[in-house]
C-alpha cells in the first residue's frame, strides 16, 4: 500500500480528502462514484478517530425532536432505512424501550407524542411502528427494572452498527474499487495555497518516513474534532469551527436484570438519556456529554463519568449491582460538533455544517457535525459542492442504491444459508465471519482453501481464525496490529479489548506475512500502548 504515496504526488487530484473516519470515507466514496479523482488522507487508521468511540446506533434521534429538530430527525430516519438495505451485514433493527416514570423530566404524555411523531417523520420505514406498554407489559419485557414510580414504557424500532469500524471500512474499500488512492497514517503538516487558492497540501508518512506532496483542485477537511488543527495548518483564517464535547462508555458482561433489549432510560443525576444496550455479547453503558478542550489524541474515560454511568445503570436496574470491578474496558471520543460558546453540552445541535472557507481561501471546504446515520447524505452534499467548484457537471449520484461491498445480492438469511452449506468451518465460525464481513467472508473462505493452516482459530473467545488476520492486511489496507484487530477483524473488541489474541495474532503476520522478530515484538508493545487508555481490567488471578 506504502507504493502509493510517491504515486500520489504525480496525481492532480479533483479532491483530497483529510480523515478517514465515517464522513470522510462517505465523501471519499461518492466522490469516487460519480468519476472524480479522490485522495483520501489520514493520519492514523481508518475509522481511527470519533466513529470508532459513537454508541454504535443508526437512529433517528429521538431527543432531537425535544430541541425542535424536526428536519434532522427526519434526515437521520430516511438514513436509516437506506443503510438497512445497503449494509444488512452491519446494521440491524434494534429494539428500544423508554420506561417512563413519575416526576421524570419527560412525562407519559410526552413520550406518547414523541413517538407519534417518530413514526409520523418515518412513514417510509419498514421497521414496526411503536407500541405504548403499560406497567405490566413492560416488566414483562424487563422485569429488572426499578418498579417504584414506573408507570409504563414505550417500545420502539431503530437500528445498530454493531461494528461501526467496519461501515466506514467498506466505505473506504467501496472508493478504492472506484480509483480512489487511500493513504492511511499520512499526516497533513501544510497546505499549499497559490494565489489565494489551496491547491495541494503536504504530509508525512508515519510508517516509513519521508514528506511528499499532494496537489488537488479542492481539499476538503473532515478532520472530526481536529477540524480546527487541519485549518490552522492550511494556514487560513477562520473562526473556530469546532465545539466537541466528549462522550464515554462503558462495557460489562450480561448481568442480573438485565433488558434482552436495548434501554433508553433517564438519569437521575442531570436528567440526561442514556443507554444500555445488548451489544457483541455484552452490554454497552453510555453516553456521557460533556464539554472537552484537552488532548484529542488521548481521550479517555474519567473515574466520574464511570461512576456515572454505573451509578444510573443500578438505579434503574437495581439487581445489577455493577461495580468498578464490572467494567471490562471504556471508550470514549469528542463529537466534532459546531462551536458554541455557552449552553449546555446536550443542546449544541448534531446537525452538520459544510463550511466553504470563500473568500478567505479557495479551494478549500471544512466538514463539522454530523452523525453516523446521516453520513451517507453529509456526503452526498459535499461532493455535489464540489462539482460545482470544479464547474464540472455531476453525473447522477449512485450511492442511495448502491449497496457496500459485503451486502449480499438478496436476502442476508438466504445468503447465510448458502454460505454454510458450502464452507468447511464450523457453525459458530461461518456465523462470525457472516456478522463481520458479509459477503465478503467468502474472500476469507478462499484464502483458506490455498492455506488449509488458515482455518486456525487465534482467539477462543471470538472464534476468529488467522486467515482474517492476513485478509486485513493484504485486503483492507491493516497497516499495524491494533488496526487488524480493532477496526478490521474486530477481535480487539472481546472482554480482554485482544490483549488475550495480540500475540497469536502477531505470530500470524511472522508466519504468513514476513514480518521478523523485531516487528512481531514491537506491534505487539505497540498494541498494549494503545488501548492502555480503555482502562481494560486486569486479568484475574
Amino acid at each position: 500500500m506504502r507504493e502509493s504515496l510517491s504515486a500520489s504526488a504525480d496525481t492532480i487530484f479533483d479532491a483530497i480528502i483529510i480523515g478517514a473516519g465515517i464522513n470522510g470515507a462517505g465523501i471519499a466514496r461518492d466522490a469516487a462514484m460519480r468519476g472524480l479523482r479522490v485522495l483520501l488522507l489520514d493520519k492514523g487508521d481508518i475509522a481511527g478517530g470519533t466513529t470508532s468511540w459513537s454508541t454504535r446506533l443508526i437512529h433517528g434521534g429521538l431527543r432531537y425532536l425535544e430541541h425542535g429538530e424536526i428536519k434532522l430527525v427526519r434526515e437521520s430516519l430516511r438514513e436509516r432505512e437506506q443503510l438497512l438495505r445497503a449494509a444488512p451485514h452491519l446494521v440491524k433493527p434494534l429494539l428500544m424501550l423508554v420506561p417512563v416514570y413519575a416526576g421524570g423530566a419527560r412525562t407519559w404524555r410526552a413520550i406518547r407524542a414523541g413517538m407519534w411523531a417518530y413514526d409520523l417523520l418515518s412513514f417510509d420505514k419498514s421497521l414496526a411502528r411503536h407500541r405504548m406498554l403499560s406497567r405490566e407489559e413492560t416488566l414483562q419485557r424487563a422485569p429488572g427494572l426499578m418498579r417504584e414510580g414506573l408507570q409504563g414504557a414505550a417500545l420502539y424500532c431503530d437500528a445498530q452498527v454493531e461494528f461501526a469500524e467496519r461501515l466506514v471500512v467498506e466505505n473506504v474499500l467501496s472508493a478504492r474499487e472506484r480509483g480512489a488512492t487511500i493513504l492511511t497514517y499520512a499526516r497533513v503538516d501544510r497546505g499549499l495555497v497559490e494565489s489565494g487558492a489551496v491547491c495541494g497540501v503536504v504530509f508525512v508518512d508515519l510508517i516509513d518516513g519521508g514528506t511528499y506532496q499532494a496537489h488537488g483542485a479542492v481539499v476538503v477537511n473532515v478532520a472530526g474534532p481536529w477540524v480546527d488543527e487541519v485549518v490552522a495548518c492550511v494556514p487560513c483564517a477562520s473562526p473556530q469551527l469546532i465545539g466537541g464535547t466528549k462522550g464515554s462508555h462503558l462495557v460489562v458482561e450480561p448481568f442480573p436484570g438485565a433488558p434482552p433489549c436495548a434501554l433508553y432510560a433517564e438519569a437521575a443525576a442531570d436528567r440526561r438519556p442514556f443507554f444500555i444496550i445488548p451489544w457483541n455479547g455484552k452490554y454497552l453503558i453510555g453516553t456521557t456529554d460533556t464539554r472537552f478542550a484537552g488532548e484529542l489524541d488521548e481521550v479517555a474515560a474519567d473515574e466520574d463519568e464511570i461512576e456515572y454511568l454505573l451509578r444510573e445503570t443500578n438505579r434503574v436496574i437495581p439487581a445489577a449491582k455493577l461495580t468498578r470491578d464490572s467494567v471490562l474496558y471504556t471508550y470514549s471520543g469528542v463529537r466534532p460538533l459546531a462551536y458554541k460558546s455557552n449552553g449546555t453540552a446536550g443542546r449544541v445541535t448534531r446537525r452538520h455544517f459544510i463550511h466553504d472557507h470563500t473568500p478567505a481561501v479557495e479551494g478549500f471546504i471544512s466538514i463539522v457535525g454530523g452523525k453516523l446515520t446521516t453520513y451517507r447524505h453529509l456526503a452526498e452534499q459535499t461532493v455535489d459542492l464540489l462539482f460545482k467548484k470544479l464547474r464540472r457537471s455531476s453525473p447522477l449520484m449512485t450511492t442511495a442504491f448502491a449497496p457496500l461491498p459485503g451486502a449480499p445480492c438478496g436476502n442476508m438469511a438466504d445468503y447465510g444459508e448458502h454460505f454454510a452449506a458450502h464452507s468447511p468451518l464450523a457453525p459458530p465460525i461461518n456465523e462470525r465471519l457472516l456478522r463481520v464481513y458479509g459477503a465478503r467472508a467468502a474472500e476469507i473462505l478462499e484464502l483458506c482453501d490455498a492455506r488449509p493452516t488458515l482455518r486456525e482459530i487465534f482467539d477462543e473467545e471470538t472464534g476468529a481464525i488467522a486467515a482474517e488476520v492476513v485478509f486485513s492486511f493484504q485486503n483492507e489496507l491493516a497497516e499495524t496490529l491494533a488496526d487488524c484487530l480493532l477496526r478490521r477483524t474486530m477481535v480487539g473488541l472481546n472482554s480482554t479489548v485482544g490483549l488475550n489474541a495480540a500475540v497469536a495474532a502477531a505470530r500470524i503476520g511472522r508466519e504468513h506475512l514476513g514480518w521478523d522478530q523485531a516487528r512481531v515484538d514491537e506491534e505487539i508493545a505497540a498494541y498494549r500502548r494503545y488501548v492502555r487508555r480503555l482502562h481494560p481490567r486486569p486479568p484475574r488471578t
